[in-house]
């Protein structure tokens, strides 16, 4: 859905070793919205309301997922402040959960 070229540019990444990693946090970022929001992704003409267009603010949520998981690849890191999901990733998914 998102250009891995774009992915990695919002990473800084110029190199193609982690492709494979950073790919797999992009599938993982769209599992995260679609659980999050209780909607299936779609590039085009939603359907219904158990779609959800792929817009401008949640493709940001999802480059702030793949970033944040991207710079903390542990589950627990010891000797360093918590890390927890972006905030901001909430705000921008929050009004497109489905009730």
């Amino acid at each position: 859905m998102i250009e891995l070229s774009r992915v990695k540019l919002h990473l800084r990444v110029d190199h193609d070793d982690e492709d494979d990693l950073i790919q797999g946090y992009l599938a993982a970022a769209s599992a995260y919205v679609e659980q999050h929001c209780d909607r299936t992704l779609v590039e085009a003409n939603p359907t219904g309301p158990e779609q959800m267009l792929l817009t401008k603010d949640v493709e940001q949520a999802m480059l702030l997922l793949v970033g944040h998981w991207y710079a903390n690849r542990e589950a627990v890191v010891i000797g360093a402040a918590p890390a927890a999901v972006p905030l901001a990733v909430d705000r921008l998914l929050w009004y497109r959960k489905r009730f």
